[in-house]
């Protein structure tokens, strides 16, 4: 028998500009300060470049031009969250995405996330628009993220092709490592 889902969820609400992204705990690998990206030739406006990550070159993401959302204050300590790529492509283990001061741990359950869409359709990847008691925030569409960075390998785009990476994973030929 296998056992009931959680009632409670530890999620934490990531400041990115003047808007927070939810997201699971689970899903964040760690918080690091901000280093400067390598840019990555004729990628998008929200693919800032890639971050050297313990050993692994990680694209890093500004949800803040995704979603379209405003920059937020520039003197805030500008961070990097590195989360771990839900879809299992050894290509892209994981997904760097820039943040703005600390993100903060709480524990939520459905009765406290409340759906705030007034109807309009959400900008690519954002998956929904919430209130957290207090606070307004936007769960990202991290499939929709990770789909359209794997895109830009398979078309060799943005300088993320095969032939930069190195094959250090088993059954890989082109990852970020």
């Amino acid at each position: 028998m296998s056992d009931p889902l959680p009632r409670e969820i530890r999620c934490v609400l990531v400041p990115v500009g003047e808007a927070r992204m939810l997201l699971p705990n689970a899903t964040i690998a760690e918080v690091v300060t901000h280093s400067a990206p390598e840019p990555i030739e004729g990628a998008p406006p929200w693919l800032l470049g890639r971050i050297a990550w313990r050993g692994w070159r990680v694209p890093l993401v500004s949800f803040t031009r995704l979603a379209g959302t405003a920059e937020g204050d520039s003197e805030l300590v500008v961070r990097v969250a590195v989360l771990k790529a839900l879809g299992g492509d050894p290509r892209l283990p994981f997904i760097a995405v820039q943040t703005q001061g600390f993100p903060r741990l709480t524990t939520l359950n459905a009765e406290l996330i409340i759906p705030t869409h007034d109807g309009k359709g959400l900008p690519d990847g954002v998956r929904a628009h919430v209130l957290v008691r207090d606070d307004v925030a936007m769960i990202p569409d991290l499939e929709w993220i990770e789909a359209n960075l794997l895109d830009l390998f398979d078309a060799g785009h943005a300088g993320l092709d095969a032939d930069e990476q190195q094959a250090d994973t088993p059954d890989s030929f082109d990852t970020l490592h």
